[in-house]
């Protein structure tokens, strides 16, 4: 049995081009997960996928039950593959994935996802302070500009500061070309 999982975070609806949050490359983000999904899926590796939703029906985004809040359809979950619901950003908190990483003997933990600056920075720092060998595939990451004290910070620039920190001290930071590769 494989020590190894898959965890896609928040790729749903509500970020993509027609959504209430659309992030920058979400599409290629997307397409990108659903390969190392494919190959997580020929390894035998364990998948999880987490889901957000915000408490509030009046969220911004990601509203309980909406459509926006429902996996994008290009990484579907298979009726094998849990399903975490959060209200968080971070992943692990008040959900029970590492409960379930370790029912499952994993050891390597794999992410990919939305967002780069959000959810995949927090939880690949939970991973790993958890003990996990953690890896983020980057091209299969997605955010948004951010906005500081009057400045804009573009996307990618978000996504390369958050990259760069994590493979500082996290994770191994990877293309989608370098994880399947091996």
């Amino acid at each position: 049995m494989s020590k190894r999982a898959l965890i896609l975070i928040d790729i749903q609806n509500d970020y993509f081009a027609d959504g209430k949050w659309p992030l920058a490359g979400m599409h290629t983000a997307a397409a990108n997960a659903a390969r190392v999904l494919a190959a997580a899926r020929a390894a035998g590796d364990t998948v999880i996928h987490v889901r957000h939703e915000f408490e509030a029906e009046d969220a911004p985004f990601f509203a309980p039950g909406s459509d926006g809040a429902r996996t994008h359809a290009s990484v579907l979950p298979q009726a094998d593959e849990a399903v975490v619901l959060k209200h968080q950003v971070n992943a692990f908190l008040g959900t029970d994935l590492k409960a379930q990483l370790d029912a499952a003997g994993i050891e390597q933990v794999t992410l990919v996802g939305a967002m780069s600056h959000m959810c995949i920075a927090a939880a690949a720092r939970a991973s790993a302070d958890f003990g996990y060998a953690t890896t983020v595939v980057h091209d299969a990451c997605a955010t948004h500009d951010q906005t500081f004290d009057g400045i804009t910070v573009a996307a990618a620039q978000v996504h390369a500061a958050n990259m760069a920190a994590l493979a500082f001290a996290y994770a191994q930071v990877v293309s989608t070309e370098q994880y399947l590769a091996g």
